[in-house]
């Protein structure tokens, strides 16, 4: 046989089709149902390809809750919704041992977090003890009940939404518990002419997305998504960015060290790069770029800088922060085509 004829059998290029179209076919389940919230929708899909979790604020009446509640509708997996309360306690999600007075054994009862999707409903209601309960799982994707271990099914993400404009009845989130999700995106008003849209489907015939993908598709986009070339200068370009929280004035920022008390930790470094991955792969290729970092550097920053009593004083905010450590920081020149298939 002639070489050229083996080459369409062994070259994986025909992948990349399948892998568009089923993620064309989810948002578009998504949107018959969820109007505008474009960027929203497309954070929430970068925190599933690249396996990280999601807070999400917002004041009440901007589909968060229905964002991700349609998307695990597309998704035939496990979907779960918590709406925490201050009288929940720690067993109410992870489960709990219940003595059988029949038999005189115990036996376990799993709680909600043995889902694919679980939607923590105004995570900031409960207390400090009812949201820690969820480090081991975020982490480790696992729950240890009476010194056993369960792990949860695969995939596991986690989606909480906060309310930011009440105070009364809420508890601020634990650090270890603010860290461990990839990102924060704060969503905002819709425009008048999504408004409009937004009514017209209130009052019409409801609309039910459809199932389009499995949770072993869903499996196969995630290890596609770390398949994603990422150049070393794009890495070493997350790290002086995470390292200028912590450390401003080596990167000619002086002044700002008196805002913040503390800056981000390895794991924002770790969530740039695992989030540039998926955004270069929803956009179609197979390479990371620094536009893609830069894209995504305020929603996984900002929920990692703690400001000083200085900063909250000067009406300053972790994502003005931001935007003058991006400006402080150059980033790379684009990796070349040639450069990464020798790679």
């Amino acid at each position: 046989m002639h070489p050229e004829a083996e080459t369409p059998a062994s070259a994986p290029a025909p992948a990349a089709p399948p892998t568009a179209e089923l993620m064309e076919q989810l948002l578009y389940e998504v949107k018959r149902v969820v109007v505008g919230q474009d960027r929203f929708l497309e954070r929430v899909m970068v925190a599933i390809l690249a396996g990280g979790h999601l807070l999400v604020e917002g004041v009440p009446g901007l589909a968060k809750t229905l964002t991700v509640r349609t998307l695990a509708d597309t998704l035939r997996g496990q979907f779960k919704r918590i709406q925490f309360t201050p009288d929940l306690v720690p067993s109410d999600l992870i489960g709990t041992r219940i003595y059988n007075q029949k038999t005189g054994d115990f036996s376990t009862v799993l709680g909600p977090v043995f889902a694919n999707l679980l939607l923590a409903d105004e995570i900031n209601r409960a207390p400090a003890k009812v949201q820690s309960a969820l480090l081991e799982v975020m982490q480790e994707r696992q729950v240890t009940i009476a010194g056993e271990t369960h792990r949860v099914p695969r995939p596991f993400l986690v989606m909480a939404t906060q309310n930011p404009i009440e105070t009364e009845g809420t508890y601020p989130l634990p650090e270890a518990q603010v860290d461990r999700f990839m990102m924060k995106v704060l969503v905002d008003y819709p425009s008048d002419e999504e408004e409009f849209v937004i009514v017209q489907r209130a009052i019409g015939a409801p609309i039910t997305p459809v199932a389009v993908a499995t949770t072993a598709q869903l499996a196969a986009l995630q290890a596609e998504c770390r398949n994603v070339y990422v150049d070393p200068s794009l890495i070493q370009y997350a790290v002086r960015l995470v390292s200028a929280t912590r450390r401003p004035e080596a990167h000619g920022l002086k002044d700002m060290g008196r805002f913040i008390t503390f800056g981000a930790s390895p794991r924002a470094s770790i969530g740039l790069t695992e989030g540039a991955r998926a955004l270069a792969l929803m956009r179609g290729r197979g390479y990371a770029l620094p536009e893609d970092m830069a894209d995504l550097a305020a929603d996984v920053l900002r929920h990692r800088v703690t400001l000083s009593y200085e900063g909250l004083s000067e009406g300053l905010t972790p994502d003005a922060l931001i935007e003058r450590i991006m400006r402080a920081v150059p980033m790379p020149a684009k990796p070349l085509e040639h450069e990464r298939l020798v790679a």
